[in-house]
């Protein structure tokens, strides 16, 4: 008999404070919303843009890397698409989306053998 009057207490206590409860119970989820946004949202634009900017920015006698790992010299630059020379006489039209990289013409290519 003592033991439900004090439920019904607490019930009508928790129930008084609902604007408050809500906005605590939300608040985890806003904080990982916002989580998200600065680890994973953020950089990822950010990456977008500079990708952008490189392909923008790709002219002929650029040396080029693209997804497949193909590097090659460009010979021709269109609105969409790209001619990357990967062999000697042999030009491949690409679109510009799939450059990877970009290096410059002076830029020196890794040695293979490693120096220790």
């Amino acid at each position: 008999m003592f033991a439900t009057p004090a439920y019904a207490q607490a019930a009508d206590a928790a129930g008084a404070a609902g604007p408050q409860a809500f906005l605590i119970q939300m608040l985890p989820l806003i904080g990982l919303v916002i989580l998200f946004w600065f680890l994973l949202i953020r950089p990822q634009q950010r990456r977008m843009k500079q990708h952008q900017a490189m392909i923008a920015a790709v002219k002929r006698g650029d040396t080029v890397v693209l997804n497949s790992g193909v590097i090659g010299k460009v010979v021709r630059v269109e609105d969409k698409e790209v001619g990357v020379e990967i062999s000697s006489g042999v030009t491949v039209k690409v679109v510009k989306t799939m450059v990877a990289e970009v290096r410059t013409r002076g830029e020196p290519a890794p040695a293979n053998d490693a120096k220790t």
